[in-house]
């Protein structure tokens, strides 16, 4: 009894430990920045910051470009998605979309960003392939489809990224076997499977999907490197041009940058609170179904074509930045590249490469462990934990700045992987808590009977189980990191340069085939993760066939 009493002190000795750890790593990561935003509320109380935002003549123009180019990627992303699931779950186009999806997940927004400004500027190659038709020796000067004024290429690359996110989102719903059944009874009553996808399914994931769209606005608010590589620059989004005033020295324009920081957040709450409004009153319109039957001509026709137009722009942003990456000469109008070669990857420098590897490294092997403590000694369901992935990204990182600032850390390497580990954590979390939910507790039940404590039943049973999850969020939170930009440039100051950094300068200016090297490196880290991640899940389900 005495052996037995002393085992069980010991074990809930780990226990409390492992569950300190948990805690006191959440708070560090997601808890002190909390504190760098109290300078930034403080500087909201002064009237003067207010008076001098508001009398800047670039506030107003960037306020309307920021609210279309966020609001309306919003809402085609979200009216994308459904139409995707709508037509073509279960099909054999839903399964081959399914094939696609982590390949457009994994592509980072700034590669895509440059495929698109490869694909669609007045020297890219659409107008090149367009251009024998109009006898063009030259880029036509008055076409304006990159950077334009209304942000209107912005919201394009917002809207069909976010679109594959969404996506993501609604695949695990519309898992759900309940849903699955009202859409196939609604099918045999007569109704058209767009009819019976909006009318039916849509209004019962709309309310699951409210975090997943609230962090899609988020996203559109706060975007840097897409808006300096598509959007305009005269005025420019809120976001850049608070990012320009964050790095300018003068005293006035910090001011300005904080206060800016405070209105992206006071917009997505109003967003947020529109949303709620919008969504009442589409519940109430819902709540009086016509009953009608529906079959349109148009739908039907368009259907087969309309996955090919969503995936198509990623495959040619792909297959551009890597004909830019080998093209040694590649002149206006030419189609296809005269010269092919390798002298550009050959003189591409490796250190942000290098770089990039180690901070995404690092941050999965601090960020994974402590996801796997948290679901198992922390507390499981917190929703402050995505509160990165929700709030806009620029105040949250002023908020980082402000701490390294205060702690003597800007421009260290450390710095710069502790500000990716906020973004990096909660979509581990984010992946693996479904997976860890699942899984049966008889597992663990029955190790604790065998004499294993906690912590030694989810090191040799539980996490070996949950082994293909645990590697898909690794590589989830590897791509996360890759993709980061603007922790990097703000925290880094500069100093510590990455692929992502790295594109985004050059594609103010400067050589092509540079840009497109710096690019397909960004996108090919994250592919290259997933693909790793999944041959060791399959080499260790290969060495303990039992697992599976």
């Amino acid at each position: 009894m005495r052996c037995l009493s002393l085992a069980n002190t010991n074990s809930q000795s780990v226990d409390r430990g492992l569950s300190f750890i948990a805690w006191l790593g959440v708070l560090l990561i997601l808890g002190l920045p909390l504190l760098g935003l109290i300078p930034i509320f403080m500087v909201g109380l002064q009237a003067k910051a207010w008076q001098l935002l508001w009398s800047d003549p670039q506030f107003l123009p960037a306020l309307k470009l920021t609210l279309f180019s966020a609001g309306i990627s919003t809402l085609w992303s979200l009216i994308l998605a459904c139409a995707l699931v709508f037509l073509f779950y279960p099909s054999k186009t839903w399964q081959r979309l399914q094939q696609q999806l982590p390949i457009f997940l994994a592509i980072p927004h700034a590669a895509f960003a440059i495929g698109l400004v490869f694909l669609l500027a007045p020297s890219g190659w659409l107008v090149r392939l367009v251009s024998p038709l109009f006898a063009w020796t030259a880029p036509p000067t008055w076409l304006t489809t990159t950077q334009d004024p209304y942000a209107l290429s912005l919201s394009l690359a917002l809207t069909l990224k976010e679109t594959w996110f969404l996506l993501w989102v609604m695949t695990g719903l519309i898992s759900q076997e309940w849903l699955v059944k009202q859409s196939l009874i609604a099918k045999s009553l007569g109704y058209s499977a767009w009819q019976a996808g909006w009318q039916i399914l849509f209004p019962q994931v709309l309310k699951s999907l409210a975090w997943p769209l609230l962090a899609v606005f988020a996203y559109g608010l706060s975007v840097v490197d897409m808006a300096l590589i598509l959007g305009p620059s005269t005025p420019p989004s809120l976001a850049v041009l608070a990012w320009q005033w964050f790095a300018d020295p003068d005293p006035i324009q910090q001011l300005k940058a904080q206060v800016l920081a405070l209105v992206l957040v006071g917009l997505l709450v109003l967003g947020a609170g529109g949303a709620y409004l919008a969504y009442k009153f589409l519940t109430a319109l819902w709540s009086k179904p016509s009953g009608r039957r529906q079959r349109t001509s148009v739908i039907r026709f368009l259907s087969p074509w309309f996955s090919y137009l969503l995936t198509l722009p990623f495959w040619l942003s792909l297959g551009l930045l890597l004909l830019w990456s080998l093209a040694d000469s590649w002149f206006f109008p030419q189609i296809v590249p005269s010269r092919l070669g390798f002298a550009t990857w050959q003189q591409a420098e490796l250190e942000p490469l290098l770089m990039t590897l180690w901070i995404a490294t690092c941050s999965v092997l601090i960020s994974l462990p402590l996801a796997l403590l948290w679901l198992e000694w922390g507390k499981q369901r917190q929703a402050y934990l995505y509160l990165p992935l929700i709030i806009p990204a620029l105040p949250f990182t002023a908020a980082q700045y402000q701490l390294a600032l205060l702690l003597k850390l800007e421009g260290s390497l450390s710095a710069v992987i502790w500000s990716h580990l906020a973004w990096v954590l909660p979509y581990i979390l984010l992946v693996l808590t479904g997976a860890y939910q699942r899984l049966d507790t008889r597992y663990l039940l029955t190790a604790k009977t065998l004499g294993y404590n906690t912590w030694q039943a989810c090191l040799y049973i539980k996490w070996p189980l949950l082994l293909r999850p645990i590697m898909a969020a690794a590589a989830v939170g590897f791509a996360v990191s890759v993709a980061q930009y603007l922790p990097t440039a703000f925290i880094g100051g500069g100093r510590i340069e990455t692929v992502t950094t790295e594109a985004v300068s050059l594609s103010s200016g400067g050589n092509r085939a540079t840009l497109a090297v710096q690019a397909v490196l960004q996108a090919l880290l994250p592919l290259f993760a997933f693909m790793t991640a999944t041959s060791l899940s399959r080499w260790y389900a290969r060495q303990h066939p039992g697992l599976n």
